[in-house]
Order: C-alpha cells, then structure tokens, then sequence
C-alpha cells in the first residue's frame, strides 16, 4: 500500500467536493432567506466556502419533511433488519470515502489529518454500523403477571429528532446520535455546528445512496441562535439530542419548557481531572498519558485532561516528565502527517484560549512551556501547548472549560483531598486515577462525580458497548451502548386482559 504523504492530501484538499446548501425532504437547497455565512479553514484564516444560512423557515421544512416521512411508516414501520441494512450500506459508503471525509474534516475544522483517518472517520463509520447491526436486537419485554393478563413493555420511536452537534468531532458526534436515532425509526433533522458543516453536508449523498428515503434524514446549516434556537423551540421537534457548552444546553433546557417539554439529552462541558497518585505504576505511561489528554485535537475535547492533579509526594519528578512528553506535540500543517497538533477552530476560539492563557499568568499560575500563538505567518490559528504550575482549585484556570492545549498542574496531599479537588467543579464528565492499589483506585472512583473513570489510562478505546455522558452541569442522558437508545424511544407497555 502507497503512503499518503502530505501532497497526496494536499491534492485531495485541493480536489474536495464542497457542499454549501441544506439537504431537506431528499433535495438540496438554498436558506429561504438566501442568506449565507462563511466557513472558514482554521490553519490558514482563509474562507472556505458560504453555506447556506438556515433560519426558522428551513427548520419548519425540515421538521414537516422529518414529520411526513415519519408518518408515512417508509422508515419508521420498516422492518429493523432492514433498517439495519441500510445503515450498514451507509457505513459503507462512508468508508468507501473516508479519505474525502477526513480531508473535508480537517479542512473545516483544523485537526490533524493523521487523526481524522485513524479516528474520526473510523469511528464515525463504526457507530453507524453498530448501530445497524443492533437495530434487530433490541427486544421488547413482557412483564410478570398472573395468568389472566399479559403485559407488554415495547419501545417505540419518539418520532422527530432534532440532532445539535459540535465543531470539535463534527462527522463523529454526529454519528452518535444518527446511529442509534435512525437504528429506531426516528427522523432526524441534524443541525452541524456553523465552524464545521461540511462533513455533515457531504454524507447526505451516502445516505440517500444507501437508501435512506426521502424526509428521514435532514441537515440544516445555520446559526446556532437562529437554527439552533428554531430546532429547539419547534412544536412539532419530539427530541433534541445536543453535544456543545453547558450555557447552550441550559438555552435547549429552557427551548423545551418554552415549547413542548420535547426531551432533551445533552452532553456538556468538562473539566475532567486526571489524578496521579503517589503509588503510580508507570510514571513514564502516565506522563505520555497526560500531555495526549490534553493535547490531543488541540485540547478541544470535552474531556480534555486540562486539570492534571498530582500527588505533592511525586509532582516535581512527574510534572519533569510530562514537560519532556509535551515537547512532542508540536504545531504543524494538519495536512501533513506528521503533524499531532493541528489549529484551533476559529479566530474566536483562538483568542478565547490565548485570554485564558493571560489570565492564568495574572493570577499567579507559573508557566512552565509555551504560553503563546504558533504558525503566526500562516494566517491559521495555532497556539502552543501550553503547562502551568503551581495552579490552585479557585484559579480560573482550574474552574472553567478552556477548549484548548492548556494544561492546570495542581498539587495535592492524599487521597482525601485528591477527590476533594477533582470533585470541586461545576462539570462531572470524565476523570482518571493511576495507582497501584486497586482497592484505592476503585475507592476514588466511586467518590470521583463523573461519568466515566478510567484506571491507570486515559481514554484508551472507542469502545461503543460502554454509555458515555455527564454528571452535574456536564449534562445527562448517553451516547454510544444501548443506553442511548433510551433518548430516542419511548416505552409503552400494553395490558390485555385475558
């Protein structure tokens, strides 16, 4: 096999196919108000393409296509193996051209290509496979009863979903909520971030080719205030399934008091500890570990490893490891493969970052490696990865949600005040402990308040049998395993007396 060397996806950026309008009830189309806005290529601040700009009007067509094509039975009523199938044609299709897809990826969002073809597109294409393959075995109950009744528990689709997803793993987030949406004969109308449409535009066609019909799949590029607000706000939307900040969700949290109580299932912000106790087993692992979490997509994950808590007994040998580990991840040309460290989103986020960089300085935080804007000459939005000391739990380093390669070190004393700080925050999303003890690692990770703790790792697998979502103000409900299904089905039970 040919490595693809970064004129081979230099090329293939430069031979992409751009998809700039909607895709609703099966066409594609401009905003009814005809206006656009820009997408723009984060690692060189040029524009990209002007995609069509949904407002209220296109939600309403969209949700009456979502809604024909629901009532119709064409999906909803099709038999689940054949639902499964053409999800897995779909998941196909999407392999078939998930070098396009990354390169569309990387070009909309800034990661590195290496990335976006050994993880983004894989496991995009993995959850809407896993899904089809469930969709024939998720089984209905029957309820105990005497003998002169049967009772029966069934799921049944919750009808139209509106699907809200981020910028940070466009295609992937998007997969995790369409996989099981569709798997459960929902239609879904699928709003992609403005940062990073593209992707969301593109498989639209793989879709319809796999044989999706007409009205059950739609995807409405717009603004967050303007498409965002019309999907959550909209009477006839019976779910609304969001990944993005904790200010948004609590926006779609009220959209449904102000409309229909449509469920809502969010997936929120973080600031997920990564705690490393004195009895580490591999202080090397753990050091790789640590900078990965954090580093890895530029920081732009919501379960970003950004509060790095060490033991005072091990901190100044660790935090020296973990500095030599940093020194790895090195900005560069997403388009390069060789490149692990890609640009920030957008000039908005770049500057977001580069303020939280400031403020750390000013309250007293001591930084240890980079601290500034990368690649400057290139027009692109690229900071350095960035370490400091001496951080304490009030700083606002340590409290908010950054989105960026910007890592906390914090000092601890025990295993008391360990999940003491880890536990101070708004966010519950995901947490990690190292140590040798496995009585103390299952301990701490009962009294850690998130969703996910991983033991001696960080983050190690896309595993889509475990559930994934928040504690706290990180949000609730799950994506990935079969508890997602819960957010788009209702249960019914049935009683017939005999």
């Amino acid at each position: 096999m040919t490595e693809k060397t970064h004129g081979y996806w230099r090329a293939k950026a430069k031979e992409a196919k751009v998809h700039t309008q909607a895709y609703i009830g099966g066409k594609r189309m401009n905003a009814a108000s005809g206006e656009t806005f820009e997408t723009i290529n984060p690692a060189t601040g040029e524009v990209i393409a002007d995609i069509a700009a949904c407002d209220k009007a296109d939600v309403d067509l969209a949700v009456k296509a979502a809604r024909d094509a629901f009532k119709s039975g064409v999906w909803a009523d099709l038999h689940p193996s054949e639902r499964g199938k053409v999800m897995i044609k779909f998941a196909d299709l999407m392999e078939k051209h998930a070098d396009e897809l990354a390169v569309l990826e990387v070009m909309d969002m800034g990661k590195p290509i290496s990335d976006a073809v050994s993880i983004d597109i894989p496991a995009s294409v993995n959850s809407i496979r896993w899904y089809g393959e469930a969709a024939n075995k998720v089984l209905d109950e029957i309820a105990p009863t005497d003998p002169s009744a049967l009772a029966m528990i069934t799921r049944e689709p919750i009808g139209v979903v509106a699907a809200v997803v981020p910028w940070n793993f466009p295609l992937l987030m998007a997969c995790w909520k369409l996989g099981p949406a569709l798997a459960t004969g929902n239609s879904v109308i699928l709003k992609p971030a403005e940062q990073s449409p593209l992707t969301a535009l593109r498989i639209a066609d793989l879709a319809e080719e796999a044989g999706i019909p007409a009205g059950v799949l739609n995807i409405v590029p717009g603004l967050g205030h303007t498409a965002g607000k019309a999907l959550g706000l909209h009477m006839d939307v019976d779910g609304l399934a969001f990944t993005g900040s904790t200010q948004v969700g609590k926006y779609f949290m009220e959209y449904s008091g102000q409309s229909n109580l449509k469920r809502i299932a969010l997936e929120c912000g973080g600031k997920s500890p990564h705690i490393i106790m004195d009895d580490c087993p591999d202080l090397d692992a753990a050091a790789q570990a640590a900078a990965g979490a954090i580093f890895f997509n530029q920081g732009e994950v919501c379960t970003a490893g950004s509060r790095l808590l060490v033991d005072s007994k091990i901190k100044d040998e660790f935090l020296a490891k973990v500095l030599e580990a940093a020194k790895s991840w090195v900005p560069g040309d997403p388009l390069d493969p060789a490149t692990n460290l890609g640009a920030i989103v957008d000039d908005s986020q770049h500057k977001r970052v580069l303020s939280y960089i400031d403020v750390a300085g000013k309250d007293g935080g001591k930084l240890m490696a980079g601290g500034a804007a990368a690649r400057t000459e290139t027009g692109g939005y690229f900071v350095q990865p960035t370490i400091f000391d001496g951080v304490t739990p009030e700083m606002t380093i340590a409290r908010e949600e950054i989105f960026g390669p910007v890592l906390a070190v914090i000092e601890f004393d025990g295993e008391e005040e360990a999940i003491e700080i880890a536990n101070n925050t708004i966010y519950g999303l995901a947490a990690a402990v190292w140590s040798k003890d496995i009585s103390r690692a299952h301990r701490m990770a009962r009294a850690l308040q998130a969703g996910t703790v991983w033991v001696n790792c960080w983050d190690p697998t896309g595993d889509l049998s475990i559930p994934f979502g928040g504690y706290k103000q990180s949000g609730f409900g799950r994506d990935k395993s079969l508890h997602a299904l819960d957010k788009y089905t209702n249960l019914k039970t049935t009683w017939v007396q005999l």
